[in-house]
């Protein structure tokens, strides 16, 4: 208690003499950058997730072909969850005198519990629904509408049941789950169903319970009701959802951790270099205790514990700061994006105290553990080493417990590790090439004259200083340009993705025959030249001779042992389109193969346990079918092109049933072509995937929002954190410069030699940065965000030249003490 009372008073001392407040600021700047970074993006992060619930209808869907158990009703009612459901099925729909099958939903109230349908009323105005059609009346899908001719107000015979028209759906809450689903849609009230006359024995008929609630009850309820799912019964979540729904939203959730790691490591670079201006300041403070007596133990004692008790306080204002901040910014956020963001969790204000705590001890107590050693001769001579075997251990174990946070911080091992590596790497190279600048200059500074001989030789001169400012300052920007980079990428890649000629109509079950003809009425439409895919239904019987059966993969996840059980679309090719990256193995060419040759998506060959070299063996109508895997790829699901999990050669499939399918873009102001195309060709039916599109465009443009908001909030926070690392190795400066003015240095000499110094310093710093964050960029975008990278040399070379003129500012501003306050002051306080 003793030694804890000695440094609370060290502690205020050193605060009201402004000895570590620097340090303090640090800190506090960087748990503010590192929590509020957190508080926003959890909060982001939780409002994408409600709002891709809206995609489900609700946060847990579980569909089967039976009536749903009420024991899982009571699960839900256990978990405090709104539930609601529909029933659905197939029948023939009439519209005067056109009949067709459509795909009939009964909505009970409440659906949907997230979300809501956007419809047109008969007032011809568009507008959201959250509710479901009145008794006696049925919504109907545009594209459906379009198919049966059928207007608002018509009678829609179902069943023995005659009910009005009485809104168009153009997007519905859980359109895209799955939108291959051909038939029209017609939403009706559960109420309705049974005087329809469907429901009989025999009937084929889906039933769907929805839940929705807080997170916590419906994980318990997901947990529980997976245990309890019967046969025929499954439970999908958003990570059911398409793969092009599912990778805008992963993408987004690892570049908020990559914002919070950038914002780490600028906690690491500030507090390193102030920890290292305060272990400086008190070497003959710690001198002339040990004059006095003091022991070593008392020494670390004493400074150790300022530091904790100084990490703690900064830890909390700057939580405390965060959380008043974050309050800000997710209104604004909440305003900007049209959506409801829920309230901060407390996980990002225990992180903020880890990282400020974990890089505080790895970066401060190094210098500081290293006071203890100091000798009582330092009081009389200032040129002894003071270094600390055992500061090495510490900060050896400090830098395992950053690595271990960056990783937590990640989310992804990949992320983490290549973050890690980078950080590395970049130091080392910054580091040998700051020891090459200080040779340069001490062999080249004899040459010089004036304020630039001056200004280089304090880059020689503080040989220790100038590398530790050029690693902080190299690494710092690095930290700032990957961001940039990432998310440049990123932004560029969802504009690309999803562009207004997007596909918004897939055409299936063309056959053989019509290939020519339907190409040329699609070129009559003015929709230039279709290509058209072969698809042929088929099963997974064996792999390598041996049986495949569902039950083979009772330990998968529920999609794999669904991929193992179901049919699913085979299809040929003789090239690849841009959306398709061979990962594995060699595609073939043109020319048929001698024996069948397959192609398979990386990610349904990992689930599956298939890799390159296996045969694998489909049953397609009765029909065995047999190939080897002789390649992976990689498949760009966000071009809402056609595209197939396994292809095989050209002429493999010859001989086998097949149907193809195509799509194109049509534009908004050809209302009839899906009348049009089904009259010429009634065979034939369209998907309409426009109401889909605009949802995923929705989620992509809430999706930038967030990480437009998080990139400027880290960029700014780290500009703040960066600003602090520069102060904090001023002492030296103002105390050379105090001698300069002295000696009758004018104010533009001592500006012109700063410059010098900071603009040598500033383009190193910023080059490496610039040529490391390149890399570490191309290696974060194609192995975590799997993005392709495009070296933008140009980008490079502004973020260099942002590095030096940020050095170069930053340094001037921090120095301007020199030049503002009277020389006999700065020699006083600083000796």
């Amino acid at each position: 208690m003793k030694i804890l009372r000695m440094a609370w008073r060290q502690l205020r001392r050193d605060l009201a003499a402004g000895d570590i407040r620097i340090l303090f600021a640090a800190l506090v700047l960087a748990v503010v950058a590192v929590t509020a970074v957190g508080f926003v993006t959890d909060r982001a992060e939780r409002a994408l997730a409600i709002e891709a619930n809206r995609l489900l209808g609700g946060d847990v869907v579980i569909r089967g072909d039976a009536v749903i158990d009420p024991a899982l009703l009571k699960l839900a009612d256990d978990a405090g969850l709104q539930r609601t459901g529909t029933v659905e099925m197939q029948s023939m729909i009439r519209v005067g005198e056109e009949l067709k099958l459509g795909d009939l939903r009964a909505l009970q109230p409440g659906f949907p519990l997230r979300g809501s349908f956007l419809i047109t009323d008969d007032g011809g105005h568009e507008r959201a629904a959250k509710a479901i059609p009145d008794p006696g009346n049925v919504w109907m899908s545009q594209a459906g509408a379009e198919t049966l001719g059928a207007k608002l107000g018509d009678a829609i015979a179902i069943g023995n049941s005659q009910l009005r028209l009485s809104a168009l759906v153009v997007q519905e809450p859980d359109a895209a789950l799955d939108y291959f689903n051909v038939a029209p849609k017609v939403f009706l009230n559960v109420a309705d169903l049974p005087a329809t006359g469907l429901v009989q024995e025999g009937s084929r008929i889906r039933y769907r319970l929805v839940v929705a609630g807080d997170a916590a009850g419906v994980e318990r309820f997901t947990n529980a009701a997976r245990e309890q799912l019967a046969r025929g019964q499954r439970l999908e979540t958003i990570q059911d959802a398409r793969p092009e729904i599912r990778s805008g939203l992963d993408r987004a959730g690892r570049f908020l951790g990559l914002a919070a790691l950038v914002s780490v490591v600028l906690a690491a670079v500030a507090v390193a270099m102030a920890a290292r201006r305060h272990s400086e300041r008190h070497l003959s403070g710690t001198a002339v205790m040990r004059c006095l007596g003091a022991s070593q133990r008392t020494l670390v004692g004493v400074h150790v514990g300022e530091l904790l008790l100084l990490g703690v306080i900064a830890c909390t204002v700057g939580v405390l700061m965060a959380f008043g901040l974050q309050w800000a910014i997710g209104d604004w956020l909440q305003s900007a994006m049209a959506i409801s963001i829920p309230p901060a969790g407390w996980l990002p204000a225990v992180q903020g105290y880890a990282v400020g705590l974990i890089v505080l001890l790895a970066f401060g107590a190094p210098p500081v553990l290293a006071l203890r050693r100091v000798p009582a001769l330092r009081v009389l001579r200032r040129d002894l080493d003071s270094t600390e075997p055992s500061a090495w251990l510490v900060a050896i174990t400090g830098f395992a417990g950053l690595a271990g946070l960056l990783w937590w911080k990640a989310g992804s091992a990949a992320l983490g590790t290549a973050m890690l590596v980078g950080i590395i790497a970049t130091l080392a190279v910054l580091a040998a090439l700051a020891w090459l600048l200080i040779f340069a200059v001490r062999r080249l500074r004899s040459r010089l004259r004036g304020s630039l001989r001056y200004g280089l030789a304090n880059v020689s001169r503080r040989a220790g200083t100038s590398v530790a400012q050029i690693s902080a300052m190299g690494l710092g920007l690095m930290a700032l340009l990957l961001l940039t980079f990432v998310r440049t990428d990123l932004l560029d890649r969802w504009q690309m993705a999803l562009a207004a000629d997007a596909p918004n109509r897939f055409i299936i079950n063309v056959q053989q025959d019509q290939l020519d003809p339907v190409r040329d009425f699609l070129r009559a439409q003015g929709l230039g030249e279709a290509q058209l895919y072969p698809m042929i239904r088929g099963r997974l019987t064996a792999l390598n001779g041996k049986p495949s059966r569902a039950e083979d993969y009772a330990e998968a996840d529920e999609q794999t042992r669904r991929r193992a059980d179901r049919e699913f679309n085979l299809s040929m090719a003789d090239h690849l389109r841009e959306d398709n990256t061979v990962t594995e193995g060699t595609f073939w060419g043109a020319q048929p193969t001698a024996t069948p040759e397959l192609s398979v998506e990386e990610g349904f060959a990992e689930s599956l346990g298939w890799k390159i070299g296996d045969n694998v063996t489909f049953d397609i109508a009765g029909q065995s079918f047999e190939g080897r895997i002789t390649s992976l790829r990689k498949v760009d699901w966000e071009s809402f092109r056609p595209n197939f999990f396994v292809i095989a050669s050209p002429g493999a499939l010859d001989g086998y049933s097949a149907s193809y399918i195509t799509a194109v873009s049509v534009p908004p102001q050809r209302s009839a072509f899906t009348r049009d195309l089904v009259n010429a060709f009634p065979n034939l039916s369209v998907i309409d995937v426009e109401a889909v599109l605009k949802q995923v465009r929705s989620t992509a443009d809430q999706v930038s929002t967030v990480v437009q908001v998080v990139f400027w909030f880290s960029l700014a926070a780290g500009v703040l954190v960066l600003l602090a690392a520069v102060s904090a190795s001023q002492d030296e400066r103002l105390l050379e410069g105090g001698v300069m003015r002295v000696l009758g240095g004018s104010r533009r000499q001592l500006r012109l030699a700063q410059a010098s110094e900071f603009a040598a310093i500033g383009l190193l710093s910023g080059l490496v940065a610039a040529v490391a964050a390149s890399v570490l960029s191309g290696v974060v975008a194609t192995q975590v965000f799997d993005l392709p990278w495009r070296v933008n040399w140009q980008l490079a070379a502004v973020g260099g030249g942002i590095g030096l003129i940020a050095a170069l500012l930053a340094g001037l501003f921090a120095t301007r003490r020199v030049l503002d306050a009277p020389p006999s002051v700065t020699l006083r306080e600083l000796n």
